[in-house]
């Protein structure tokens, strides 16, 4: 039959919550009815019902006892009432779209929400199922919800701790990186007055007098603000401040209900303050300030864990403010000390002055081995920066019997340059000079009657660990003495000379050396060339008087005697070896003095290599030994010169082949890596050891211990492949370790 929800509502109101819930009348229910009826009332999860009208709008229907207990509301209290007839407007809202949702899909659907019944916020965990009747028309809806406002409350505190302890950990973040006070109050207002969502949070300091001012604030921007004003609460007496000095926390929720004195109730309410949460902040053990939240429109129920919050901010708020007191006495300590730095500022002007020369002339030795350049500029400089006369540097002779002025800078005194002196014209100078001691005195210029005029002197004596150098010649225009810090000055000058003069010997030492070594790498060069044309000749004719003498004789003849045969591949073996030691060392010697640059053709590894690889193959194959090939494809083309490229090739791998024993591998790769092509020539079998390996490129260098097929080489081929490498621009380096050893080769692209 069809139901009209209107009547159902109206007929509704007459029965019991059990029986508007399951449509029966109490004594004509079944066992089965009997069992749902005392789930209904039993049951620990709160059940409601709702009717939907035609016209879409609900009206509440029943409750069960544990849902009454939990709003505090009863069953026929709601019975016939809409959601806002319970329930304020936005939570109303909230429970109409949630019902509407469950018509329009006509499913159960489940949610979590927040309610407030008679102002208490408690949190629902609730599952809604709608009723159909005959035509498929949702007419009522039954909703079973869980009290969850415990658990919500639990994510809630762990929530709010995170944040608590992030705002703790960024102040004090701020703090340890030395941020300005200002900026750490002004900022601790702002996310403080987040954090706790109140209307204004303030940061207040006493004044000398009692008064306090606003030093930092954060309020909505409908608040007056009250940054920077000076205020003085008439009821904070000396006694009261005194009472909070020892840690009294003020918390008022509401001004009016608070018990607060008339007098201290106006001042706040003129300052728009309903709710006052005071935390005071300690400097040391004195009262600095304080940390005030505020609500400034209604009452608020500060909470335990907002008050001990404030509390830790006042505590990191005072150490702020003790860092920055120490700031300011630090401040203050080099204000002092900057204004005795300006009784000695020529002094420091000269000192600056003096760091600057010892740095430019430290420069000037590093970057140039010209010992002229250096110390004619230094006598200038010293000149210029002591206001000299005269600046002169002399040398000593190698046994130490002349001295010579070698550079000078003069203003109006006559020039001495060149001038040399014999030392033992002149002992009572040069003794404590030769004994490394400066010396002074002042000097009487002849020639400047009828005036005279009187000069200090100073001499300073050039010396290192090697010995004595010299002496810098100081000459100034007054008979005043130089002071303690110009002798300082002067003997650090001394020692840099004295290692502008050793370096520049040592570069006239390395020149003549250098020269000479030139000189005898052409001799040998030569040598070579000449000794390799010479032998040529030679071997060239055994070489033809061997063919000549296999040509006059016979086959029987040669078969006759049985080592003639013998001999005659050892002539040939050797003059062939012999022939290619001539010519590797020509080719040594012509890469070794500036060779022509190499011929570059594009060659493309994938193709060109086989070819060369497989020349091997007959030859490993004999001595049982594995040759592989590897190339990768996606290699670009390597400009190089081929010539060069096949001997380097062919030299790695006659080495490899000499050197694997027996069953054992030969492999070569080419990869690219990085910026370059990689060739990698490796053979199993053998392990050099790392003194083999420091000298496996000297000329001439055998590892016959490791050659089990004993061939014959010039041992020039690897010092060759080496040479022949870096002329085409590239590297090579070699590695032996768990039985093998890898040649490997880079070309740069």
């Amino acid at each position: 039959m069809n139901i009209n929800p209107v009547e159902s509502t109206m007929e509704l109101t007459k029965l019991s919550p059990p029986q508007i819930l399951f449509g029966t009348e109490v004594d004509e229910k079944s066992s089965s009815e009997q069992f749902l009826l005392s789930m209904y009332d039993s049951v620990q999860a709160s059940i409601f019902v709702v009717d939907v009208l035609e016209d879409g709008d609900f009206r509440y229907v029943a409750l069960n006892p544990t849902h009454e207990r939990w709003i505090g509301i009863r069953s026929d209290d709601l019975r016939g009432k809409k959601p806002e007839d319970i329930l304020c407007a936005i939570d109303a809202a909230k429970v109409r779209q949630h019902y509407a949702d469950c018509v329009r899909f006509g499913t159960t659907i489940s949610y979590e929400q927040c309610l407030q019944f008679q102002g208490v916020p408690t949190w629902w965990s609730t599952t809604l199922t709608p009723l159909k009747d005959v035509n498929s028309r949702v007419y009522r809806l039954i909703g079973t919800s869980s009290n969850i406002t415990s658990v919500k409350q639990a994510e809630q505190a762990v929530g709010l701790q995170v944040e608590r302890e992030q705002l703790l950990e960024a102040i004090a973040g701020r703090i340890h990186q030395s941020v300005e006070l200002e900026t750490i109050l002004h900022q601790t207002t702002i996310e403080l007055r987040q954090f706790l969502n109140c209307d204004r949070v303030l940061i207040y300091r006493f004044e000398a007098d009692g008064s306090g001012i606003i030093i930092a604030e954060s309020t909505l921007a409908a608040i007056d603000p009250l940054l920077g004003k000076n205020i003085t609460d008439p009821c904070l007496s000396g006694k009261h401040r005194e009472h909070n000095g020892r840690g009294c926390i003020q918390v008022v929720e509401d001004i009016y209900a608070a018990g607060l004195h008339p007098c201290h109730r106006d001042f706040l309410t003129s300052l728009q303050i309903r709710a006052n949460l005071v935390m005071p902040i300690f400097q040391k053990q004195d009262m600095w300030g304080l940390l005030i939240a505020q609500h400034c429109h209604q009452s608020r129920q500060w909470q335990q864990t907002e008050t001990d919050l404030l509390k830790q901010l006042a505590t990191q708020i005072g150490i702020a403010v003790q860092q920055a007191e120490l700031h300011q006495q630090l401040q203050a300590l080099k204000g002092k000390m900057e204004l005795q730095k300006q009784t000695h500022i020529n002094q420091l002007q000269q000192v600056r002055n003096f760091e600057a020369l010892v740095r430019r002339i430290t420069e000037q030795i590093r970057d140039s081995l010209d010992q002229t350049q250096v110390l004619q500029t230094l006598t200038q400089d010293l000149a210029q920066l002591l206001n000299l006369e005269r600046c002169q540097i002399e040398l000593y002779s190698t046994c130490q019997t002349l001295v010579t002025i070698t550079y000078e800078y003069s203003i109006n005194l006559p020039q001495c340059q060149g001038l040399t002196k014999q030392i033992a014209d002149h002992l009572e100078v040069y003794q404590p000079l030769l004994e490394k001691q400066p010396l002074q005195f002042l000097e009487i210029v002849p020639g400047w009657q009828p005036k005279l005029l009187v000069m200090s002197q100073m001499a300073c004596p050039i010396f290192d660990t090697q010995g004595i150098l010299g002496n810098i010649w100081l000459t100034r225009r007054s008979q005043e003495a130089f002071d303690e810090f110009e002798v300082e000055l002067m003997q650090q000058i001394a020692n840099e000379c004295a290692i502008a003069i050793r370096q520049a010997q040592l570069y006239k030492q390395t020149q003549v050396q250098v020269i000479e070594l030139e000189k005898r790498d052409r001799l040998k060069n030569q040598f070579l060339r000449t000794l390799s044309q010479e032998l040529r000749t030679p071997i060239t004719s055994i070489s033809l008087a061997v063919q000549t003498l296999e040509s006059v004789l016979t086959p029987a003849e040669i078969l006759e005697i049985e080592i003639v045969p013998q001999l005659l591949q050892i002539l040939h073996n050797e003059c062939g070896r012999e022939s290619k030691l001539i010519n590797d060392l020509l080719t040594l010697t012509y890469l070794e003095a500036e060779p022509d640059p190499p011929t570059l053709i594009a060659i493309d590894f994938q193709s060109w290599l086989q070819p060369i690889i497989e020349s091997f193959r007959h030859l490993t194959n004999c001595q049982r030994q594995h040759l592989h090939l590897s190339v990768d494809g996606a290699l670009p083309l390597l400009e190089t010169d081929i010539t060069d490229l096949e001997r380097i090739i062919t030299e790695l791998l006659n080495h490899a082949c000499k050197y694997t024993p027996a069953g054992e591998a030969i492999a070569v790769s080419v990869q690219l890596r990085g910026n370059a092509v990689e060739l990698s020539i490796t053979n199993s079998g053998i392990e050099l050891t790392s003194n083999e390996l420091s000298r496996i490129f000297e000329p001439f260098y055998h590892l016959s211990k490791h050659d089990p097929w004993k061939h014959s080489g010039t041992g020039l081929e690897l010092a060759l492949v080496q040479k022949m490498v870096r002329h085409l621009g590239g590297s090579i380096d070699v590695e032996s370790a768990a039985g093998q050893t890898t040649f490997t080769v880079k070309f740069p692209f």
